[in-house]
């Protein structure tokens, strides 16, 4: 159990000690991640940005999702998404969602750093159904980093990302939600994002 996301983000960055100073690159999925994000990197003594990614929300469920999409394209879809979404519904879900990661990229207050041959820890607040870290996964491989560092405060068990590796501080045998390991849980502004972004040194 973790009291916030500045709390989780602080033993995440304990989990991560191995990569204290080894000049890797922290980025955070906005919202959620990002407090979580913005301590564990502080910790780790490392650079921290952003990788916008989105998830692709169902029209008859928003809050759930059939896959996710960053902000470079890479996609993940869920084998049972046919069943869910038709096509012409996610091709304008994708477009609505590409128009919105568009918005979130100014929340980037520097530019995304070279990632070829680096290490990367890709951070969000915890892994659900695993979609949008996937799509991250792709997005940072694509862009050349040597090894990609899934981190999260937690996630269900046997989760695959598709990361070289995968630290978890909490797998919950009864996981119905993301929130329910945090004593104080809120939904993530711009504003504060940016504030933190601005203030990371």
């Amino acid at each position: 159990m973790f009291y916030d996301r500045a709390d989780a983000g602080s033993k995440l960055g304990d989990a991560l000690k191995a990569y204290k100073g080894k000049g890797v690159i922290v980025l955070a999925i906005p919202r959620g991640g990002v407090e979580v994000g913005y301590y564990a990197a502080k910790k780790l003594k490392a650079d921290f940005n952003l990788l916008i990614v989105r998830k692709l929300p169902l029209p008859s469920n928003p809050e759930a999702g059939f896959g996710a999409i960053a902000e470079d394209g890479s996609t993940h879809i869920q084998k049972d998404a046919k069943y869910w979404v038709s096509e012409s519904d996610a091709k304008r879900i994708k477009a609505e969602q590409r128009v919105i990661i568009k918005e979130h990229q100014k929340l980037r207050v520097k530019p995304l750093p070279s990632l070829k041959g680096k290490t990367v820890i890709l951070v969000d607040d915890g892994i659900a159904m695993g979609s949008t870290i996937i799509a991250g996964v792709k997005a940072v491989r694509k862009l050349g980093a040597k090894k990609v560092v899934v981190a999260s405060p937690v996630s269900g068990k046997n989760v695959n990302v598709g990361a070289d590796e995968l630290v978890v501080l909490e797998t919950p045998d009864e996981f119905y939600g993301v929130a329910q390991v945090y004593y104080q849980w809120h939904d993530c502004t711009d504003e504060e994002v940016l504030k933190l972004v601005k203030h990371y040194k």
